[in-house]
């Protein structure tokens, strides 16, 4: 199985800031704008990016975390039963802008399920999408993100993994594994 490096700890970092930078421009002083990371590894993200916007701009902007699992369309169709994730909303969502945050854009389907969840607690007066890796050709929804780190053409083989030091890895590193037999 080959593996490629998409990003590094230095080029994630990099990446992030300058998606803060667009944030900031659309957001301005982000009074109305709350943060969703959707479990598992997009609150390791949404957390980053809130620490990362306070330091930019001074703002405490709201971080909450999302699971989809009893919300996705393959929920009743495993072999063994799911366990879910936390979800913690800490604040009404109902009028504000919500910035949706994940890892990896793949098919679509974790973040259709991710906005049926988040509509629990309220009705946002938009719905932005922020991941770090759009995985292009693989869509089967017709969902985009308006914050990208990056888009990746891959095929349905290849898998991209991402590796947080929050998960116990050394460093932060983004992978695509090419998983062909030979």
């Amino acid at each position: 199985m080959a593996k490629i490096k998409l990003l590094d700890s230095k080029l994630l970092d990099i990446t992030l800031s300058r998606l803060c930078q667009q944030l900031i421009e659309n957001h301005k002083d982000f009074k109305d704008s709350v943060l969703l990371g959707m479990q598992p590894r997009g609150i390791f993200l949404a957390d980053r990016i809130k620490i990362r916007l306070q330091e930019m701009t001074s703002e405490n902007i709201p971080v909450g975390s999302l699971d989809t699992t009893f919300y996705r369309d393959d929920f009743r169709r495993r072999d063994e039963p799911l366990s879910p994730n936390a979800t913690h909303v800490p604040f009404i969502i109902e009028d504000k802008k919500v910035i949706l945050v994940d890892d990896v854009l793949y098919t679509g389907r974790t973040v259709r399920a991710a906005i049926s969840a988040m509509l629990a607690f309220g009705r946002p007066s938009i719905v932005e999408l922020f991941v770090l890796i759009n995985r292009r050709y693989s869509r089967h929804l017709p969902i985009e993100p308006d914050y990208v780190g990056r888009t990746v053409n891959t095929i349905q083989s290849q898998r991209v993994v991402v590796e947080w030091k929050e998960q116990g890895f050394d460093e932060d590193n983004i992978w695509l594994f090419n998983q062909w037999q030979g």
